[in-house]
């Protein structure tokens, strides 16, 4: 009889921040094999490879948990996860500016565009804890590709209250708000961004401009997708805008007409709500430059 799978979690000295063990876990150790879970210490580079190792022996189905910042340190190995076809999992938790007064050191700017560009490697970045669910449920039953996890620090509004039979983060990309019939425009982000690019759709529509928001996770899952899907998604419109929190760099293949709302300069030591107003990351300041841009 075949051996069932088995998750291992595990964290680079972080379970705390990324809230990777939970009650039910039980701690391996030298002295205890049997368990659940790994304290690898501050080593990201030695967690990710023992995550490979473990995915390469049997049927486990390892995860571990760190910072975003320090995928830089975890790279050689995730790029092996995705060579191997290792089902592998990273949690990378505060995974924008969002992290706010820790500053521009542990602030990720480039760090997305960079996993986004290894090939087999699915970066998953929801936007509320419905995306997050459905995540998960993509990376345990991606057998062939490993995941990266980028998730929030923030407190945020979910943008989904219910559940529905169809995982809709399965598509990569799917239509979360809109908010008229006839629509000038399309909004796409991922992750905390999906709330603001919401509440920005919300403004223009008190202005009369109507668009749709749509919401995606993961731009590996949705460049596989059918060119009719595809073109449902981002050619509806006249112009297209995305928004996030980081580099624009792997969103200007979307982009035909219309602009990236995004950060190419390193973070600022700050409340984040602050930080984001720094870089002009709002709803005032996008919705005024999104209305400019389509009366021109």
């Amino acid at each position: 009889m075949r051996e069932k799978n088995t998750l291992i979690g595990g964290s680079a000295d972080l379970a705390g921040s990324n809230n990777t063990k939970t009650k039910l876990h039980k701690v391996i150790n030298s002295n205890n094999f049997n368990g659940n879970y790994i304290h690898y210490g501050v080593r990201e580079h030695a967690m990710s490879g023992i995550m490979n190792g473990l995915a390469l022996h049997s049927n486990f189905i390892p995860y571990g948990g760190t910072f975003l910042i320090f995928s830089d340190y975890c790279k050689p190995s995730i790029r092996l996860s995705a060579i191997m076809k290792r089902r592998v999992i990273y949690v990378m938790t505060h995974d924008s500016i969002g992290l706010g007064e820790d500053g521009p050191t542990h602030q990720p700017i480039e760090q997305l565009a960079a996993l986004r560009s290894i090939p087999n490697l699915n970066v998953l970045r929801p936007a509320d804890q419905t995306e997050t669910i459905e995540c998960w449920d993509i990376a345990l039953k991606s057998k062939k590709t490993p995941s990266i996890l980028a998730l929030t620090r923030q407190n945020l509004k979910p943008v989904r209250i219910n559940f529905t039979k169809k995982n809709k983060c399965s598509m990569g990309a799917y239509e979360i708000l809109r908010t008229g019939k006839k629509i000038e425009l399309t909004i796409i982000a991922s992750g905390s961004e999906v709330n603001l690019a919401i509440e920005t759709s919300h403004k223009l529509a008190k202005q009369k401009i109507y668009s749709k928001v749509i919401s995606m996770p993961c731009q590996e899952i949705f460049d596989n997708q059918k060119k009719n899907y595809k073109n449902k998604i981002l050619h509806e419109s006249k112009s297209t805008f995305a928004i996030e929190a980081g580099s624009k760099m792997s969103w200007e293949k979307y982009i035909e007409k219309g602009l990236i709302f995004s950060i190419e300069d390193f973070g600022k030591s700050a409340p984040y709500k602050k930080i984001y107003d720094h870089f002009g990351l709002n709803s005032e300041n996008i919705s005024k430059k999104i209305k400019l841009y389509i009366n021109k």
